[in-house]
């Protein structure tokens, strides 16, 4: 994908990610948590989390909000950045730190996080890609292997607030 059509889809989805992501805080997860997005290729029940990170250089605290799936107890999320050819900051964010915050709904988790590869991987992606089909076209369209980061969920915290 050129950087150009990145750009348009990141500024497209921007204003809507940065309102789901004041809704979810606002609320305290009551809101957020499952999100229509038919319009962009997914389903009409789609589970989203906040990811909690901390800037790797600026070491500021940042909240993302993604589309996750549940296997087994670990909760996953895909690296995708819609397709675009750079991992997102999220993700080389959590590269430097062993432990990260998410919130699903009105519950707030520490949790540690890995990669599966080889064959878990390939199962692993497989069932994001039902969650969320467009990550299909978001893989073909980079020449990057969209990462896959499993979670798992630790101590409960406090929710997020804005």
């Amino acid at each position: 994908m050129s950087n150009e059509t990145s750009a348009e889809i990141a500024k497209t989805r921007r204003n809507w990610g940065e309102e789901h992501k004041a809704r979810y805080l606002e609320s305290g997860g009551t809101l957020g948590h499952i999100e229509d997005v038919t319009d962009i290729g997914g389903h009409r029940f789609t589970t989203m989390l906040l990811l909690q990170t901390v800037g790797r250089k600026s070491g500021e605290t940042r909240t993302t909000g993604l589309i996750y799936g549940d296997i087994g107890g670990e909760v996953v999320v895909v690296a995708s950045k819609g397709g675009a050819d750079q991992h997102p900051a999220w993700y080389h964010n959590i590269k430097d730190s062993p432990e990260v915050a998410i919130q699903i709904g009105a519950q707030a988790f520490r949790a540690t996080w890995r990669e599966p590869t080889g064959e878990e991987r390939a199962k692993v992606w497989e069932f994001m890609a039902g969650v969320f089909p467009p990550y299909r076209n978001y893989q073909a369209s980079t020449g990057r292997e969209i990462p896959l980061v499993m979670l798992s969920p630790g101590e409960a915290i406090p929710v997020f607030t804005a």
